[in-house]
Parts: structure tokens; C-alpha cells; sequence
């Protein structure tokens, strides 16, 4: 997957600190003030100058991933006064990019101000509805945030060792607001379900071990740059042991303590958003903001039910392929059961997703015009969340930074990571999906810096799930047990459709939804499960994948029969990825306008001469 829940940015790190702090009050008020107001153009470039400034400095995490400097010894401010702050500023963002005279605005800045307009409106929006009371499940919040937000800094100097004991000593506050938030949550009855929460103690204990030295929290010192002196490296670890024995641990123990004692017994039972006060509305603007669609659930829902139909039909094709003699339910149990198809070891694991994205990798020219010049690299799962953690997600890089993507797999319960999975995954995660997608957006030098991390799920995990399809244009999907997994992970997203809404808008039970999951798919009953669970605390998100992909095939369609023979596969992804992540909408109206002018283009470069007459 991708939290952006996914470490995305790591995403879920953005999307779990939006509604937590504020930008200095001063700070922001004297920017603000220094709006111009005579030119629109200039206007609307200040306003996305604070805009960007004020994501960085209110989300120190967000501008640690990107390489912005002078917030890495910051945490953000989870206090309810914070929370008003943020609301305030983003409030008067967007009046004053209300009152912009659009019609001064030249052509190029029109996409400019469309999206600041329409990411401040969804945002403003949300404010209704309580989601800073869930700071914490079992997919996001400090405990994982955290240690991936420390091993993301900088680790080459003293000065950068100092940022980190810098953070550590501000840690135990952090965690201390979290836990008022989550008591209000408790006492409004407003919390993730109960049944998801069972494995949150013990990702929270995971940071404080009983050796120090192995906590995730203190990772950066087990191995520093030979550069700094033995004699200072021992210093600045024994600084980091202080600080950890006389207040993380402490400042965890105690939160562990709660989740157990009060948190889990007093959550809520009932697994649907819709069961909320207001979670029909809520629900309903879950899936607006994810999918970037006016869909309703009941219409995710039907699209769900056709896809599931048409992908079980090319599912059956594939399957006589092998020679199986059986059912559809008898083939998925030997996929699920047969040991040709796992591996015994973590490490053949990793190896053979690193083989496949070099396979990859070679074959993207032929694709692609433009590709991006930051690495990516393939690792595990970070052993303290791999258990609740879903089959593999994508870590944004950084050139500012100095920092490479990662594709990080989970290695956990190898009986439930099949083979056939992994070329499709590898595909979605790595290139031509994610990295590629993100890496280009980070890279494009003539759109604003806010525009180059904008994360919108439809559009992000769109295009991953549509890569997955490019599979057999790089060589993929040969053997058919790989084939049947791409299948197996086009209907995974398909099928989210239907328990999404399922569990969400429609009264379905969590059971129901994990059999319905297990009847139509291959995939594992503890990925089903995991998967399920992930539904019910990030609703609507999951809806994002197939909707963005549906739309990104419609579009290459509409431009193939457009163009015709003088459709180039490799112009389309450059015109569909050249202005960064966008809103379905804006990414459609795009598209149309470049079928339009690629046809031009093709009508001027056939058109015969114009008659020459002489000149006497």
C-alpha cells in the first residue's frame, strides 16, 4: 500500500498530524500581512509560498521527509490549543484565496490556484467531523510515526546528532498530548474499533526493550559515521541512554499501561463509521476526500460488485492455464497452502523482490520518456510493526535530504507471503508505480514545491494499481501462477470496494467482509485480515486505489481511440505525470486538453503544403 498511509510521506506520518498544530501564531500573522494585493499572479504565488512554509513548519515530521531545513528538532503540537491554531490559519488561507480575482490570473496559473483552492475547501470541511480524537491506531500514530521520523534525519555530523537528542528530549511530550486526545476521544466515544486495537500495546512496548540499546527509538546511535571521534560518539550515546531511562521510557510505559487498562476496555464496539454521531456525513466525506470523485457509496459499491464479476471471469481463464483440476476455491487453497509457492527464509524473500526490480527496471524506457533520477532501494519491514503491518508499502525519498525511496516489504509469517504476489507488488511499490510516480513529482522543477509533495490518494495509488497492469508490458506475468497474482491483487482492490462501503454505509459485519474477501481472492486470511482491519480504521481510503485506476484506463483509452496509430504510450504517462499528483477531476480535464492538442499536432504534420505563388 501507499499511508500516505504509508510511510507516505510516510504518508500516513502527514495524514495522522493534520489536524495537530499550527504554524507560530506571530509568525504566520505577519506573513500573511505581507500578501501583496495589487497582482493577482503575485498574490496567488505568496499565498502557495505560506501555504508550503506553514505545512513545513507546522508538521516538523512532513519537513524532515522532504529536506526542508531548521525543523528537525521540533515535534508537532498536539495540544487542543494547537489544534484551534491550525483551523484559525488555515481558515484565513483559504478567505484570502477565495477573494483572489481568478479572472487576472494568467493561463498557467489557473491549475495553481485551483488546487490551493480546492485542498483548503476539503480541508476546512473536515473540521466538523473529530478525527484529531483518534491520534492513534494500530496502522498510524507516534508509535510508528516516530521511530521512522528518527532514522529519516540526517545522521552525518555532530550538529545533526544534536537535532536528534534535541527531538528525543521533546519526545516524552509529544506522547503525553497524544494521550489527552485519546482520553477526550474515550470520554466523546469517539475511538478506532475495539477489535483493531489488540495489537497496540505490544507495538508500543516494542520501542522500549529490555536492552535500551535495541530500541527503535535509539537506533541512530548503534552505528555512527566514522567521522565524528570515538570519544564524542560514546558522549552522545550515553546522552541518548539518559534521555531514554529517565523519560521515553517512562513517558511509553505509562502509555502502554493506559491503552490496556483504559483505552481498549473503553473503546467502541461497533466497526462502522456510520455508527458515529454524524457517520453517514462523516462516511461520506471519507469518500470525497479520498477518491476526489461526488460518487456516492452506494454507487462505490455497485462499481465494486462489476469489477469483482469481470476480473473472477479473466481469474477462471488464467486458471485453466495451469491445469488445475478443481474449483475456483479448491485453486486458491492450493495457492494458499502449497509450499512451491513460499519462501523458508527472510532473506530469499528480499532477494527475490530486489531480482524482480532490477528485471524492472531495464525495460521502463520503453514506457517512459521521462524517468526520475532518485534511487530506491528494497528492505524490510521494521520488525516493531511488521505484525499488524499490511504486505509492503513505499517510503518517499529525498535529494534534498540525501535520502533514497524504500519499498519495504514485510517478512513476517512467510507462509503468508506468496511468490506469485510479487511481481505485481514489486510493480505497484517500486517502478514504474510509486517511486517512479512520486520521485517525478519531487524532481519537476517548473511547479510550485507545493505542488511536488501533494499527496492525493486517487491519483497516488491510482497509478500504482494501474502500473500493476503495465506488468506484462515489462516482461512480468509470464509463469501463470504470477499472472493469476496480478489478477489476485486487481481483485483485492476491486473487492475493497464492495466492503469498504460494505462495512462503512451498508451494515456488513467485519466477518462478512473477511468471507467475502476470502471467496474472491487468494490472498491469505491473515492478509485478509490485516486488510480488513485497515479498512475499518481508515475509511474510504482503500475505495482510492481502483477508482483512480478505473479512471487513469479510461483516459488512456479515450486517448488511444483519439489518436489512433498516432497514440505514443510513452508521450501519454509523460502528459499523465508531468504535473505531480492531481484530483481526478483536474487530472481528466488535463488529459482531454493534451488528446486535443496531440491531435492538432498530428493534423498540422499531415496536412499537405499550402499552393506557393511566384512572385511576379
Amino acid at each position: 500500500m501507499s499511508f500516505f498511509k504509508k510511510a507516505l510521506v510516510t504518508s500516513i506520518g502527514l495524514l495522522a498530524s493534520l489536524s495537530a498544530t499550527a504554524m507560530d501564531q506571530k509568525v504566520f500573522r505577519k506573513a500573511f500581512k505581507a500578501i501583496p494585493t495589487e497582482s493577482a499572479s503575485e498574490q496567488l504565488i505568496a499565498l502557495q509560498d505560506l501555504r508550503y512554509r506553514w505545512i513545513m513548519e507546522s508538521f516538523p515530521s512532513q519537513a524532515t521527509y522532504e529536506g526542508y531545513p531548521g525543523q528537525n528538532t521540533r515535534w508537532v503540537d498536539n495540544s487542543k490549543r494547537g489544534i484551534e491554531v491550525r483551523q484559525e490559519q488555515t481558515r484565513r488561507l483559504l478567505g484570502a484565496t477565495r477573494n483572489l480575482d481568478i479572472s487576472e490570473l494568467p493561463e498557467r496559473q489557473q491549475l495553481d490556484y485551483q488546487l490551493l483552492y480546492q485542498d483548503l475547501l476539503r480541508e476546512v470541511k473536515g473540521y466538523q467531523f473529530p478525527d484529531h480524537l483518534q491520534p492513534v491506531t494500530h496502522m498510524s500514530g507516534i508509535q510508528r510515526s516516530v521511530p521512522a521520523v528518527l532514522n529519516s534525519m540526517p545522521r552525518r555530523t555532530v550538529a545533526d546528532y544534536e537535532d536528534i537528542l534535541t527531538r528525543l528530549e521533546k519526545l516524552s511530550s509529544l506522547v503525553e498530548q497524544t494521550q489527552e486526545s485519546m482520553r477526550e476521544g474515550l470520554r466523546k466515544e469517539i475511538t478506532p474499533p475495539q477489535i483493531t486495537l489488540r495489537d497496540l500495546p505490544r507495538q508500543i512496548r516494542a520501542l522500549i526493550p529490555a536492552t535500551p540499546e535495541q530500541s527503535p527509538l535509539l537506533k541512530a546511535f548503534a552505528e555512527m559515521p566514522r567521522g565524528i571521534p570515538i570519544a564524542k560518539q560514546q558522549s552522545l550515546r550515553q546522552r541518548a541512554l539518559s534521555i531514554y531511562n529517565k523519560q521515553l521510557l517512562p513517558a511509553w510505559r505509562q502509555m502502554a499501561e493506559f491503552v490496556e487498562r483504559d483505552y481498549i476496555p473503553g473503546a467502541q464496539k461497533d466497526i462502522a463509521l456510520s455508527s458515529r454521531e454524524d457517520g453517514l456525513r462523516w462516511y461520506a466525506y471519507k469518500v470525497e476526500q479520498n477518491t476526489t470523485t461526488e460518487l456516492s457509496p452506494e454507487e462505490i459499491h455497485r462499481i465494486g460488485l462489476a469489477e469483482v464479476k469481470r476480473i473472477h471471469a479473466e481469474m477462471q481463464a488464467v486458471m485453466q492455464k495451469t491445469g488445475f483440476q478443481g474449483d475456483f476455491k479448491a485453486f486458491t487453497e492450493f495457492l494458499r497452502t502449497d509450499p512451491r509457492f513460499y519462501h523458508t527464509s527472510r532473506e530469499a524473500l528480499l532477494r527475490d523482490y530486489r531480482d524482480i526490480a532490477k528485471r524492472i527496471d531495464s525495460e521502463l524506457p520503453a514506457l517512459f520518456g521521462t524517468l526520475p533520477r532518485l534511487p530506491y532501494g528494497v528492505k524490510p519491514i521494521p520488525s516493531y510493526s511488521e505484525q499488524s503491518q499490511t504486505t509492503a508499502y513505499y517510503q518517499p525519498g529525498s535529494n534534498e535530504a540525501g535520502r533514497a525511496g524504500i519499498f519495504f516489504a514485510n517478512t513476517y509469517n512467510l507462509p503468508s507471503r506468496p511468490k506469485w504476489e510479487m511481481e505485481a507488488l514489486t510493480v505497484h511499490e517500486a517502478m514504474p508505480g510509486h517511486h517512479l510516480q512520486i520521485a517525478l513529482a519531487q524532481e519537476q522543477t517548473d511547479i510550485h514545491p507545493l505542488r511536488r509533495f501533494t499527496f492525493y490518494t486517487a491519483f497516488v495509488e491510482g497509478w500504482g494499481l494501474y502500473s500493476e497492469s503495465l506488468g506484462y508490458d515489462l516482461g512480468l506475468y509470464k509463469d501463470p501462477y504470477s499472472e493469476f497474482g496480478a489478477l489476485t491483487y486487481d481483485m483485492w482492490r476491486a473487492v475493497r470496494l464492495v466492503v469498504d462501503t460494505g462495512m462503512h454505509q451498508l451494515g456488513w459485519s467485519r466477518e462478512q467482509a473477511i468471507e467475502y474477501f476470502m471467496e474472491n481472492s487468494a490472498k491469505p486470511l491473515h492478509d485478509v485480515t490485516v486488510e480488513i482491519d485497515r479498512y475499518l480504521i481508515w475509511p474510504g481510503q482503500a475505495l482510492a486505489y481502483k477508482l483512480g485506476q478505473l479512471k487513469i484506463k479510461e483516459l488512456r483509452a479515450r486517448a488511444e481511440k483519439s489518436l489512433d496509430s498516432n497514440f505514443d504510450i510513452r508521450s501519454f504517462h509523460d502528459a499523465l505525470l508531468g504535473a505531480g499528483a492531481l484530483p481526478l477531476n483536474v487530472l481528466e480535464a488535463r488529459i482531454n486538453s493534451w488528446i486535443e492538442s496531440q491531435g492538432s499536432a498530428s493534423a498540422r504534420a499531415t496536412s499537405p503544403p499550402s499552393p506557393q505563388t511566384s512572385a511576379g
